[in-house]
């Protein structure tokens, strides 16, 4: 696990010596690799490449980044771990007896391009990586990111004419201090932050600056060549290829098998040469990553939990009882609303371009409590997504039952119709009946009903906030932002469909960027193995009742993930409701976080700034400061770009 960057061109170094250059970009993502530093020039080709190491695997220096192949054709700066490496590592020696210098899966990379090759290699690669690959040979750099995009990797050309640079880093800190960078926003992918709280796909807050995709290779061959752009994997045909191929056999057979696959998976991203643990929720999907490294560790497993002393967000009293029943060496750390909300003000300079996922809060004192004890940590993401663990994928095909045969003029004079009553008077109204801000949440599911198709309403229901009109225009220089990916050719149910738009967007965009960056912010390596891509496969491949069934009138999701669970770990203990982790972020901004939200939010700084329509801002923040709405969402977002903005100016 580490941190990437480099660039080429040196015309526009502004005099310094690329080294130099280099080195500076390098400390700017020294969090993600504080063990060491390495770089390496090519000044005829004009190309710099460095890297900052967190040391888990072959602690030596033979584990030493830039790394050149045997043939030194290639030189490698990588973040990740490759977990299949030492079977890669056979197979290349019953090929082309390579002479080894360490144990590192770097080398085996390198040693696998100059057999097969960058696709080939990268393809026969399991894990999480983002990779930059110099080839000496055909003098073209290669950009390679893993399938599901856990690893962040962005690339993009800065300068004009003659000048301009192409550069590429784990993070945007590290492009930031390149003297070519031009600190442009791009107002449109602004305008999708506001409106999904993250900046998604490939787009990124700056102009000329884009993320690589997951799943993808970006080939370029000089510094003024359109990219080649490969998918070497996509989540969406894996999706398509597991409809074709449905799994047919019975479940007595499916559930010791996909215990097997899973129990591999962990047992592959355990190895390290460093302490490593677990974080554990209490909820289905850590307590069987838990429960099954428990199963396979002589040890008891490193395991972790945040608590809160509000039992409406408290989940580690339920992470404490599958410790206690698996027996693994459990921390908690509780925590108070001030623990929480003084973090807010610095939370965003975590993150290299706006987040406005609250949840961040909780998961950074979680990866902060880890790393006091082990430097690698387990995680349960990706459950959800791929067995049907959320409540909007069965929620959202019954209500669409409810109002598709309503003709769709009729729907849209419906939603004209809710939105003529004030959501105040409707709160109010809730109020009295022992339910809060009923308003708001009928005035955002009033959108829902003049949705086309269940696609659509889906969309509009994962939209965190519709006020994106309140980024002031000026997107002409920007090229428009796809806010989903076209799935429109993969015959899925419906609920498969959602959760494959989540694998796409959500899961990738939000879920894993909070993870990444929170977890290296102090140096930790987070593994995911429900991600790994066999697994991945494994799951498409369910018809949906191994993944969602209902039963006696119960609705029972991730149930393939819950069979496993229940032979290591009682029901009674992870059969309830999902909580999520989340903070009361409606209340703290009316309370602990009132003054510094209204100093962010000032009227004349919002109108010098020109992002946002300062007048619309202040509506929305008065409208919630009168206690008669929540808008937290809307504002949430607002001051997560203006902490950032002001912290990157």
């Amino acid at each position: 696990m580490c941190g990437i960057t480099g660039f080429i061109g040196f015309s526009s170094n502004g005099g310094n010596p690329p080294k130099q250059i280099l080195t500076e970009m390098t400390n700017a993502i020294y969090h993600r690799g504080p063990d060491s530093a390495g770089h390496w020039v090519n000044h005829a080709a004009e190309l710099a490449l460095g890297h900052r190491r967190l040391s888990i695997v072959e602690l030596s220096s033979a584990g030493q980044q830039p790394m050149h192949s045997p043939s030194r054709r290639y030189t490698l700066v990588f973040n990740g771990e490759i977990y299949n490496h030492i079977d890669l590592r056979k197979e290349l020696s019953v090929s082309s007896d390579p002479i080894w210098r360490g144990n590192s899966d770097t080398e085996t990379l390198l040693a696998g391009f100059d057999f097969w090759g960058i696709e080939l290699m990268v393809r026969k690669s399991v894990g999480m990586f983002a990779m930059a690959i110099w080839d000496n040979k055909t003098n073209s750099l290669t950009l390679v990111r893993d399938r599901m995009g856990e690893k962040p990797l962005y690339y993009g050309w800065q300068g004009k004419g003659v000048s301009r640079t192409f550069m590429f880093g784990s993070e945007l800190k590290a492009l930031r201090v390149h003297p070519a960078f031009e600190n442009s926003i791009n107002r449109a992918a602004l305008a999708q932050f506001v409106k999904f709280s993250v900046i998604r796909g490939s787009s990124s807050i700056y102009r000329g600056l884009k993320k690589v995709l997951p799943g993808t290779m970006v080939v370029i061959n000089d510094k003024y060549s359109t990219p080649k752009i490969v998918t070497y994997w996509s989540v969406a045909e894996a999706a398509k290829n597991g409809a074709a191929n449905r799994c047919a056999e019975p479940t007595c057979d499916i559930i010791p098998k996909f215990e097997d696959l899973l129990r591999g998976s962990i047992q592959q991203q355990m190895k390290a040469d460093v302490p490593f643990g677990a974080f554990l929720s209490g909820g289905i999907d850590s307590s069987t990553v838990v429960a099954l490294m428990q199963a396979q560790s002589s040890q008891p497993i490193k395991t972790f939990s945040i608590g809160f002393s509000d039992p409406k967000f408290n989940e580690a009293i339920h992470a404490r009882a599958v410790a206690k029943h698996l027996g693994t060496d459990h921390t908690d750390l509780y925590l108070d609303q001030n623990d929480v909300s003084d973090l807010v003000p610095k939370i965003s300079s975590i993150f290299d371009e706006p987040f406005a996922d609250s949840s961040a809060l909780p998961t950074f004192l979680v990866c902060q409590l880890a790393r006091k004890y082990v430097k690698v940590a387990l995680t349960g993401d990706g459950g959800d997504e791929l067995f049907c663990g959320y409540k909007r994928y069965y929620d959202a095909p019954a209500f669409w039952n409810k109002i598709k045969r309503t003709p769709l003029p009729f729907r849209s004079i419906c939603e004209q119709s809710i939105n003529m009553v004030s959501p105040k008077f409707l709160n109010f109204v809730g109020q009295n009946l022992g339910k809060a801000f009923v308003g708001d949440k009928v005035h955002k599911a009033a959108k829902l009903f003049s949705s086309q198709n269940q696609q659509e309403l889906y969309q509009n229901l994962i939209t965190a906030s519709y006020s994106s009109d309140i980024v002031l225009n000026d997107t002409g220089k920007d090229e428009p932002l796809v806010d989903f990916p076209d799935l429109i050719n993969v015959d899925l149910d419906n609920k498969e469909h959602f959760m494959l738009t989540d694998l796409t967007t959500y899961l990738p965009d939000t879920i894993l960027t909070k993870v990444d960056r929170t977890a290296m912010a102090v140096g930790l390596e987070t593994r995911v193995p429900f991600l790994d891509h066999s697994v991945v496969e494994f799951a498409l491949k369910q018809p949906l009742a191994h993944r969602f069934l209902e039963e006696g009138g119960m609705k029972i999701t991730k149930w393939l993930i819950r069979q496993v669970l229940y032979q290591h770990v009682p029901r009674s203990l992870v059969d309830r409701d999902k909580m999520g982790f989340s903070v009361p972020l409606n209340d703290w901004l009316r309370g602990p976080l009132k003054d510094w939200a209204e100093e962010l939010l000032n009227e004349s700084a919002l109108r010098n700034e020109g992002f946002f329509d300062a007048s619309q801002v202040r509506k929305i923040w008065l409208q919630h400061l009168s206690g008669h709405h929540n808008l937290q969402t809307q504002l949430w977002a607002i001051l997560m770009f203006q902490t950032w903005r002001r912290e990157n100016p």
